[in-house]
């Protein structure tokens, strides 16, 4: 019996380990479907509430396994909705593979029905391998080839199979002139840095008095030669936010997340420091870095591609970075002198002295920090972590303290709304064993994680572990952009544009069959956690928080502070809360060492009447 097209591609997505594909249903892909149904759902094929989160899900399930993510959609919006999510990947340097389908090839020029471009729409997020397949023969070599590339480059390649292809009998490729034969698997390669460039990178850091180390996701993997590292350089280790689980926060050296969502001791490491080392990251804010005259630097990367950028590096080294360390750390110097480490690790001690106090500052009816804050001494060993884009990602930054097996990510480079549930459902599907959180603001959760609630309450009970938390920051307002528009331009807040509805959150996840918890006072935020990470199924924790409360970052200039001011005197609609709230978090810089009030950090604020915001 001849086997389908269709067949053949779910037998190769098979053949390459894939385990799930997430997607949506149209008639462009109708093939794959049947093709689904004849191999018992194998592959799974998870079934998301849009394209888009499809994408996203796949996204987070690469992130989290370290393995090519699959995603599937049909032709026309199909298409056009994997956009975003598939630039999510390719920005931070995820491999995923889109299938997409077409319109029959006899439709195609002929303005049809849903008839796109595709190979022109995704010749630039997929520019590594888009290819379309016309006749059955160029199978198996297209998803051969978009598997590897995706993989050895990190990256998303597409196929895309015109639905009356998806039809035709199977044939391979013959022994014949212009066929195209094909084999699976990818021969892992590493580039190796050569000795002299070794040598040259080890003057520079053995030369530094004060050396900082700034790390990224690249470094994931080297763990231990980062920490032997920063012992024998007597260094302060910053991280970029996608490599915020790749080294324990709770080193006293680690001095946490860097740039607009950093911490105030990675800004004074960069401020201070006399030699700079970057591993496995594209950090791309200059203005966080060492001034260009102060510093010198070396950079390693596994991406050819990638080095040189954001700084004039002195030193390229390109190889993987266990592989570069363990060649280069044999080359280093022991610092004698530790008063660079005794400070770097003086301000990091102050620096979480000083979270512990923002998160106790009173507000108007909850501090958004206290929220994330409380749960840091929560957080099971093996949680999955997802915050979403916004202000939620600046406490996600600065209060959660990563350390063994955790692992945490955002949409780094995108910035996208809408990431945090779709990732930690993909990171569900990677590590069923495992809990999953997310931190998400009210407009992300409107946009698309209300959405996929339904997909969590679809498929929870294939987890082996049931839960999935997704705790919303419930301020009614788009506050990022809010505080963006005081403190860049001056603006007031722009009530049409960021006012969002008090949705009740806690209740559609009851409606769907999985728990909601509702939390208006500061009294209630730890019960609410003990309850959310106890409970049978995914749980929604709906907390009411306070706009007011400043995500400006710990090294704000004054004129930041100034325009932020100046806005709010010109008629910001919350001016009152905005000086009050951002007086009271800057001063706790101001007070560390001294004795906090009894009592200080359960202080309940004052609950807001109904149907009244500020």
């Amino acid at each position: 019996m001849s086997i389908k097209v269709s067949d053949h591609v779910l037998t190769r997505l098979r053949e390459w380990g894939v385990e799930h594909v997430f997607g949506y249903a149209g008639d462009g892909i109708n093939g794959l479907l049947a093709a689904w149904g004849r191999a018992d759902n194998r592959p799974v094929f998870v079934q998301a509430r849009h394209e888009e989160t499809a994408a996203l899900q796949a996204v987070g399930y690469a992130k989290f396994s370290g393995r090519t993510g699959v995603c599937a959609a049909t032709s026309g919006p199909g298409a056009i909705h994997l956009l975003n999510g598939l630039y999510d990947a390719k920005l931070d340097h995820v491999p995923v593979v889109a299938i997409v389908g077409q319109t029959n090839r006899s439709a195609m020029g002929g303005s049809y029905q849903q008839e796109v471009d595709l190979l022109s729409l995704f010749k630039d997020v997929a520019a590594d391998y888009c290819e379309m397949v016309t006749v059955p023969e160029q199978l198996p070599n297209v998803i051969d080839r978009a598997m590897r590339t995706a993989a050895a480059k990190r990256t998303v390649t597409a196929v895309i199979i015109p639905a009356d292809v998806q039809e035709l009998d199977y044939s391979p490729p013959e022994h014949a002139f212009k066929m195209v034969p094909s084999s699976l698997g990818g021969a892992p390669s590493t580039p190796v840095p050569g000795d002299d460039d070794l040598a040259r990178a080890a003057e520079v850091l053995n030369a530094g008095k004060r050396v900082a180390i700034l790390i990224g996701q690249g470094a994931r993997g080297a763990e231990p030669e980062v920490e032997r590292l920063a012992d024998i350089l007597g260094a302060g280790v910053a991280k970029a936010l996608l490599g915020k689980d790749v080294l324990a926060d709770d080193l006293p050296y680690v001095t946490g997340a860097i740039g607009l969502l950093g911490t105030r001791p990675s800004y004074e490491l960069m401020r201070d420091c006399d030699t700079l080392l970057v591993i496995g990251s594209s950090f791309p804010y200059t203005q966080f870095l060492p001034e260009f005259d102060q510093a010198r630097a070396v950079q390693i990367d596994i991406d050819p591609f990638m080095v040189g950028l954001r700084y004039p590096f002195e030193v390229n080294l390109v190889g993987d970075a266990r592989t570069t360390l363990t060649r280069l750390l044999p080359l280093l110097d022991r610092k004698k002198k530790r008063s660079w480490r005794e400070t770097v690790e003086k301000n990091t001690a102050r620096w979480w002295e000083v979270m512990e106090r923002r998160a106790a500052v009173e507000a108007d009816p909850i501090n958004p920090e206290y929220v994330v804050h409380a749960l840091d001494r929560f957080l099971p060993e093996d949680v999955i972590l997802a915050a979403d884009s916004g202000s939620a990602a600046n406490w996600y930054a600065r209060h959660l303290r990563l350390r063994g097996r955790m692992r945490g990510s955002v949409s780094g480079t995108l910035a996208t709304m809408g990431c945090g549930v779709p990732y930690v459902i993909g990171a569900k599907f990677a590590h069923p064993g495992r809990p999953a959180v997310a931190i998400v603001g009210d407009g992300a959760m409107q946009m698309n994680g209300m959405a996929e609630l339904v997909t969590a309450a679809k498929y929870w009970k294939e987890w082996e572990d049931p839960r999935l938390i997704v705790a919303v920051l419930n301020n009614q307002d788009l506050n990022q952009v809010t505080w963006e528009m005081r403190a860049m331009t001056g603006a007031p807040q722009f009530l049409p544009s960021q006012e969002i509805p008090d949705v009740p959150y806690a209740d559609f996840a009851r409606s769907v069959g999985l728990n909601g918890i509702r939390v208006e006072q500061p009294g209630d935020v730890v019960g609410a956690w003990e309850r959310a990470l106890a409970s049978d199924r995914p749980c929604v924790l709906d907390f009411l928080t306070d706009p007011a409360v400043p995500p400006i970052p710990p090294h704000a200039s004054l004129d930041q502070i100034e325009a932020a001011a100046v806005s709010v005197l010109r008629g910001d609609s919350d001016r009152a809360a905005v000086l009050r709230q951002g007086f009271k978090a800057k001063v706790q810089e101001l007070l560390v060492g001294h004795k906090r009030p009894a009592g200080q950090h359960h202080r309940v604020g004052r609950k807001r009447p109904a149907g009244q915001r500020h």
